[in-house]
């Protein structure tokens, strides 16, 4: 069953005119792309820098504000939803920042980071409860339940994505967009996190779109791959098949573009 689908989605940003700011033209991140997702998997949305992959995922999320299209979330379209309405829907849909160091508010320690979404979401729990909930999160990612009293600059790159992936945990989401989470981080610490993100979902049920702009770094968490160029997908098939028998030229060249290790 689809736990999300998308259906000709379109998000274009305006252009206007220097002088007169008259509307000239637009910029289509996002041109008639349609999807979906089964609940328990992962997607894999590859393309390169500008093809729009990112402008999708933050669409989904309403982030972004979608030109057209529809966004259907457990069956429900959320596109026309006013933000009181969507907010009980925001606990389920969460994301995973691409830079673990830029999206941390550096002032604040990580026990705060993680805990000011239980703060607003589950305003019943008690500051102590709080304070066990966060422990349990960092342990689940695989740090230190004594790190909460620590600051984002005293940790290294692998951990405070790790520390990203707790925060969106912390509400209990049944959907993750991934948001090239690994792009910026060194290769043997890629494939931690990537592992981690695998355990993840098998332990919770998580549903992913896992956005990235190499082929490689999707091959082993994808159901199903989507390869995307200026804006539309070009390819869509099973994570096997893009692999072994792709049918696009452009899907072609990313391929190429994997190192080869002896």
């Amino acid at each position: 069953m689809s736990l999300l689908e998308v259906r000709n989605l379109k998000t274009y940003f305006p252009v206007h005119s220097s002088i007169l700011r008259r509307h000239v033209d637009d910029i289509k991140a996002v041109d008639d792309v349609s999807f979906s997702i089964e609940a328990g998997t992962t997607v894999g949305l590859v393309g390169e820098s500008g093809s729009g992959k990112s402008t999708i995922g933050k669409t989904l999320l309403k982030l972004i504000p979608a030109t057209s299209g529809q966004v259907l979330f457990d069956g429900v379209d959320i596109l026309p939803m006013k933000e009181s309405f969507f907010r009980p829907l925001r606990r389920q849909m969460q994301l995973i920042f691409q830079d673990p160091f830029g999206s941390l508010n550096p002032r604040h320690s990580i026990g705060q980071i993680v805990g000011e979404a239980l703060e607003i979401h589950f305003p019943q729990l008690n500051r102590s409860q709080r304070q066990d909930r966060v422990a349990e999160l960092l342990r689940q990612v695989g740090l230190q339940a004594e790190m909460a009293s620590r600051f984002p600059h005293e940790f290294s790159g692998g951990q405070r994505q790790r520390i990203g992936i707790a925060r969106a945990l912390a509400v209990e989401p049944r959907f993750i967009v991934c948001d090239e989470p690994v792009s910026a981080l060194d290769v043997s610490v890629q494939a931690q996190i990537v592992n981690l993100l695998q355990d993840l979902q098998e332990q919770l049920g998580l549903t992913y779109l896992f956005i990235a702009h190499d082929l490689a770094v999707v091959e082993h968490i994808s159901n199903h791959v989507l390869v995307m160029y200026r804006g539309h997908i070009v390819e869509s098939a099973p994570a096997a098949q893009i692999y072994s028998d792709p049918q696009h030229d452009y899907t072609r060249k990313l391929l190429a573009a994997v190192p080869k290790f002896a």
